[in-house]
């Protein structure tokens, strides 16, 4: 599931909001995998977070309200990606390509830079201090542990260039990263 959510939904919707990037599309399928486990559409007992994403309706409309007033052109990109007829609550519920490019826009609008790509336990900060807040629930191991689950299941997912690969060997000697899986079929992880 997480190797076709990211080549079908993740990249090309981070893609038409030109907000792509190595470590955003891994920070965005991280963000569903601790979420949602890519599977609930709805948050569990009687929260109101919607999606694989988990994004909640007044989160949406902060989105909005408060940054896409003031950037039309991004505003009008992400309008694209919603469904006609669908109100923008049932796009936040069913429209993962919407879905997605919502929470890397929550991403976008704070002032870190984001984690380099492959840094899991950064991830995992990243999304507790931006995404679940500190406040949440939510606790970098829980996400370290969730999202090193997932991707120990599949195949590798990030296909980038050959000089990012190697980049990624290179700290997983220095750092071992539990993004091993990057350099599936061109270096043994060890």
């Amino acid at each position: 599931a997480a190797t076709q959510i990211l080549s079908m939904v993740i990249r090309p919707s981070l893609s038409k909001i030109n907000l792509w990037s190595p470590s955003a599309e891994e920070l965005v399928l991280g963000t569903a995998i601790v979420e949602s486990g890519l599977t609930y559409i709805r948050q569990w007992g009687d929260g109101p977070a919607l999606g694989l994403w988990q994004v909640e309706p007044s989160t949406q409309n902060d989105l909005y309200t408060n940054f896409l007033n003031y950037r039309p052109e991004l505003g009008s990109q992400l309008m694209e990606l919603r469904a006609p007829n669908l109100s923008m609550d049932e796009d936040l519920a069913t429209n993962l390509m919407y879905r997605a490019a919502v929470c890397r826009l929550c991403y976008y609008r704070k002032p870190d830079a984001l984690p380099e790509v492959g840094d899991i336990k950064g991830q995992g900060q990243y999304w507790k201090n931006h995404y679940n807040t500190p406040l949440g629930k939510g606790t970098v191991t829980k996400y370290v542990y969730k999202v090193s689950q997932v991707l120990k299941l599949e195949p590798p997912l990030f296909r980038h260039s050959v000089e990012t690969v190697k980049a990624a060997i290179d700290l997983g000697k220095r750092q071992r990263p539990l993004y091993k899986y990057i350099a599936h079929g061109l270096h043994e992880a060890g």
